[in-house]
């Protein structure tokens, strides 16, 4: 399993070509209270850097980029219900969706743990 993580603040849990997508802790904390998340379609296909959501809190909307390419496999459906979850756990339960990757390479350029938390530390 590997976790990367883009500077627009995204990250990616990886295991067998699947990657479960998400916005980072930082960006949830950033963002405020979320109110509402859209999210793409099944079997939708996205490319690396596009926009594969919406987040939107209190403060402002944001979109949500893909990691990665491929082709959404699940979305987080209690989300809708519940875009808090979210705030609560940006990082696991409030995953985003799912994507079969179309070429693991994709994650070449993006951070691991501890060069995001520097990147995001540079930030301030």
């Amino acid at each position: 399993m590997t976790v990367r993580f883009t500077k627009d603040h995204e990250w990616i849990r990886v295991e067998n070509g699947i990657g479960v997508v998400g916005i980072t802790d930082y960006a949830q904390k950033q963002l405020g209270d979320i109110v509402f998340v859209e999210l793409p379609q099944v079997g939708a296909k996205v490319a690396k850097g596009a926009q594969a959501g919406v987040v939107e809190s209190v403060k402002a909307a944001s979109e949500v980029y893909a990691p990665a390419g491929g082709e959404v496999v699940e979305i987080n459906g209690a989300l809708a219900d519940n875009p808090a979850a979210v705030n609560s756990a940006a990082e696991s339960g409030g995953w985003f969706y799912k994507i079969r990757l179309a070429d693991a390479k994709d994650l070449d350029d993006a951070m691991d743990k501890a060069a995001y938390d520097a990147y995001v530390a540079g930030l301030h």
